[in-house]
């Protein structure tokens, strides 16, 4: 079959990685300005985090089970419509000043961002020669490092305000000013959600008319369970899947957490306000993240997959213990730094953990997608350390300590046993 038949598909599927990279990006926007919006704690702010994640969570067993009983098609066009209509929801969410009603529409959207990841990822490894699968999705991974760098700009420049009242000045506000404060906080989020929405109708337009072919995976490489019974939890006896879903937890989570508190973190440490530390974290920290994208891509050229992830997360672990002990600039850019190395690491880890496994990819896809809710739990972990210390620079433990788990998968829990 001709490979140029797959080329379009190809390129409207990654086009995905840009979508479901703007929602996790986004975040780390969201999270701060909605904490002003709605007068919340650290703690509670991180529940943005865990609504997009526990999103993940609930539904990318259902979205794998959809995926193998329909197609790769139907899947996309189900998850850009609850994308969609997820996005349009921020608008009467604003409204209402509800942070209730927030947490509900990033649900709504992170349950498409699923069935969007459970097939894009799985569907780009396959599109090929299964040698060089972790660099063709850390290609295709790529483009989601692009949403990952415009996602804070444009968000900063959008919905943050610059107005960063103290508490004392909240305290001495009118109701009426208080309350017309807070209202024009969250109308912010208003342009944004809904220019998402409107472009997600265009793409499930494009999706509908585009012919998306079903690629069959090669059940070659390992043991497969019996038709009909290998769409289950069996699928975890491959140890090197069962470690992948792990070190995805953490990986995940360290992402989450080093991104969701910066704007926090940069002006605990070096006093930089809300929107220069919006650009800062987009054009530096995840500029380098889409570079790190491309420049992995091309590393893997000559050193193994696995080997790359061992030195990169070894390499984020130092640069959080310089964040997490030093002060000024050198603990900021020491953070900033930090999304280059671990740009490589999601497509990595998935990669290594379907690698092998036939049909059975369809269901440990769901798995390592399911595993995403790392992100909601590591957030929560770093919002009670600032409550209870003070300090969100304390926080910042958590990740290292998820880095160093990833490290241990890639000198040890990536390996296939075969059964």
């Amino acid at each position: 079959m001709s490979k140029n038949k797959y080329l379009f598909p190809l390129i409207l599927v990654t086009s995905l990685f840009f979508l479901w990279a703007f929602l996790h990006n986004i975040n780390s926007i969201l999270i701060p300005h909605l904490k002003k919006a709605c007068q919340l704690s650290d703690t509670q702010s991180s529940f943005i985090d865990s609504a997009v994640y526990l999103g993940y969570f609930l539904v990318a067993i259902p979205a794998g089970l959809f995926v193998h009983k329909y197609s790769y098609k139907k899947g996309i066009i189900l998850g850009l419509a609850l994308f969609g209509a997820g996005a349009l929801l921020f608008i009467p969410a604003a409204n209402a000043q509800s942070y209730t009603f927030f947490l509900v529409a990033l649900f709504i959207i992170a349950s498409g961002a699923t069935f969007l990841e459970t097939v894009a990822n799985p569907y780009v490894s396959v599109l090929g020669d299964k040698k060089t699968s972790a660099q063709r999705l850390n290609f295709a991974q790529s483009f989601n490092g692009l949403g990952a760098c415009v996602a804070p700009i444009i968000g900063g420049r959008v919905i943050l305000s610059g107005i960063e009242h103290t508490p004392d000045e909240l305290k001495h506000m009118s109701v009426a000013q208080l309350s017309a404060y807070l209202q024009s906080e969250a109308d912010t989020v208003k342009l944004p959600y809904l220019v998402i929405g409107i472009a997600v109708l265009i793409l499930i337009l494009l999706f509908v008319f585009t012919r998306i072919p079903d690629v069959k995976e090669d059940d070659s490489a390992v043991e497969s369970h019996a038709p009909g019974t290998d769409f289950s939890v069996a699928v975890l006896k491959h140890k090197h899947l069962s470690w992948a879903v792990v070190a995805q937890f953490f990986y995940v989570g360290a992402q989450v957490g080093v991104a969701s508190f910066f704007i926090r973190y940069a002006k605990f440490v070096a006093d930089i306000a809300e929107k220069d530390a919006a650009f800062l974290w987009g054009m530096i920290a995840m500029g380098g993240f889409m570079v790190g994208r491309f420049a992995g891509t091309f590393f893997m050229k000559f050193i193994d997959p696995a080997k790359l992830l061992s030195i990169y997360s070894a390499i984020s672990v130092l640069l959080l213990a310089i964040g997490l002990t030093t002060h000024g600039t050198v603990a900021l850019y020491a953070v900033m730094a930090v999304p280059f190395f671990m740009s490589i690491m999601f497509p990595t880890i998935f990669a290594l953990g379907i690698k092998g496994l036939g049909e059975e990819t369809k269901i440990a896809s769901s798995f390592l997608v399911m595993s995403i809710i790392g992100g909601g739990v590591a957030p929560l972990f770093m919002g009670l350390i600032s409550d209870k210390t003070g300090s969100i620079q304390m926080a910042y433990i958590v990740p290292l300590i998820c880095f160093a788990i990833v490290l241990y998968y890639g000198i040890k829990g990536h390996k296939v046993v075969k059964a």
